[in-house]
């Protein structure tokens, strides 16, 4: 590792995610098996993402450096649209949209799947990286021409060349995402809108643009209605009558204990099935879990590898495994804190590291509250350990980024590790402070 460029503890985290995502997903798989699949065929199929993953990763790297990045990022919202616009059209030509419980997620090329939004995560932070960059450093050039024109001096505003290069593009991928997900229209939004807010600075801003965002909800909310009324067999939105069910206080438990009919119990029995299981899960997991390969939770729960991955964790490895977990990521904050630092004036590096991180780190732990029945049920996977190629790929590609982007700064994140004192030091420290004040008592 001495060898090695880039950030070594990136490095560390993401060879041991990738490791760990063999190991929990030949585990947790045995709802995937069929008669023709074994959990032999799934490990094997997850050694093979594993090593897209790593060669992409490295490919990134090594040949894709922050000035390239920095040029072809507004790619992101040209890639981003198109992946969404044929997804709304459920598929175009030979790809294929398959529609699952209402919505459509994903693409089907030639049998493959390809979790759209996964790609639409990493690809808008990239774009949302370079507009901060071009609105900062005053490159925005067609702008410029175009404020020169008649009656066109109004794009000179600060305000509306943000509105035009960041808002306008978040609000319409955010509405185009909401068709298939709630959950992850409201996130990606999120992670865009800080990205943006803490490279420009308007944070007052932020607080109109959350308004903007919920009219936009409530205008799909009434487009829906009218649909519907209108009779439209598959109305526009409709994913939205499912975030208002889920956000509507209902107690399924008390539904489920006096229910009088076979369909309402089944009902109320499917809404708990998932929660309730994962709860398990974590209860039987205990201090150090039943072992490898003990879960029983696996053969329960449908999604266990997928949305309820850190639940599975937790009941074979205990709690300690799902603290090395956390750790993990908490980690990965820590190294990008000291990236986004050592990227000097470079604004791009440092949303694009920024942005990456959060939506890393964020989505991880916004994975293990709805697994600890703290959230609602997002259905967002844990980064480059739940079961899914398309998702793991594209974590791979934005732990490529980060490395190729610390690979520039390491010299002055190496000397920041070093002058940053240990834990051990700075209590130390202070309990010597404690005694000369006469105010240490034995802490």
């Amino acid at each position: 590792m001495d060898h090695v460029k880039g950030d070594k503890v990136v490095w560390i985290i993401v060879l041991l995610l990738m490791l760990l995502s063999v190991v929990f997903i030949f585990s947790s798989s045995s709802r995937l098996t069929t008669d023709e699949i074994s959990r032999l065929d799934i490990v094997k199929d997850q050694l093979l993402v594993m090593l897209i993953g790593l060669v992409l990763l490295l490919l990134t790297y090594f040949f894709i450096g922050p000035d390239f990045l920095r040029k072809w990022s507004w790619l992101g919202f040209v890639l981003s649209f198109l992946l969404l616009l044929i997804l709304d059209m459920e598929g175009i030509g030979p790809i294929k949209a398959p529609k699952i419980n209402g919505a459509v997620r994903f693409l089907s090329i030639g049998g493959k799947q390809l979790h759209v939004f996964e790609v639409v995560k990493v690809a808008m932070v990239m774009y949302a990286a370079w507009g901060v960059d071009k609105l900062k450093n005053g490159q925005c050039k067609l702008l410029d021409k175009l404020s020169e024109l008649k009656n066109m001096a109004w794009l000179k505003n600060g305000f509306v060349r943000r509105m035009i290069l960041l808002y306008l593009p978040l609000g319409i991928i955010f509405v185009m995402v909401m068709q298939g997900s709630n959950s992850a229209a409201v996130f990606i939004a999120g992670i865009l809108l800080v990205t943006m807010v803490v490279g420009t600075g308007e944070w007052k801003e932020a607080l109109l643009i959350v308004a903007a965002l919920a009219a936009l909800v409530l205008i799909m909310f009434g487009i829906n209605r009218i649909a519907a009324k209108a009779g439209m067999e598959n109305p526009p939105f409709g994913r939205i009558n499912t975030a208002i069910s889920r956000l509507t206080p209902h107690n399924y438990e008390k539904e489920y204990l006096l229910a009088t009919d076979a369909e309402t119990r089944k009902n109320a029995k499917d809404k708990l099935h998932q929660p309730y299981s994962a709860r398990i899960a974590i209860h039987q997991g205990r201090g150090l879990g039943k072992g490898p390969g003990q879960s029983t939770q696996r053969y329960v729960v449908p999604d266990m590898s997928e949305d309820y991955m850190f639940s599975f964790i937790v009941e074979e490895y205990g709690i300690l495994g799902g603290l090395i977990v956390m750790i993990l990521y908490i980690s990965l904050v820590a190294r990008g804190v000291l990236i986004v630092k050592s990227c000097g004036n470079n604004l791009f590096a440092q949303c694009a590291v920024f942005g990456l991180v959060l939506l890393i780190s964020g989505q991880a732990f916004m994975h293990i509250l709805v697994n600890c029945d703290l959230g609602l049920l997002t259905g967002q996977t844990l980064p480059m350990l739940s079961h899914g190629a398309s998702a793991f790929i594209c974590f791979s590609i934005a732990f490529g980024i980060i490395l190729s982007i610390s690979r520039t700064t390491s010299k002055k994140v190496d000397q920041m590790t070093k002058n940053a004192d240990p834990l051990v030091n700075l209590i130390s420290d202070l309990e010597d402070q404690l005694l000369e004040k006469d105010e240490y008592n034995g802490i």
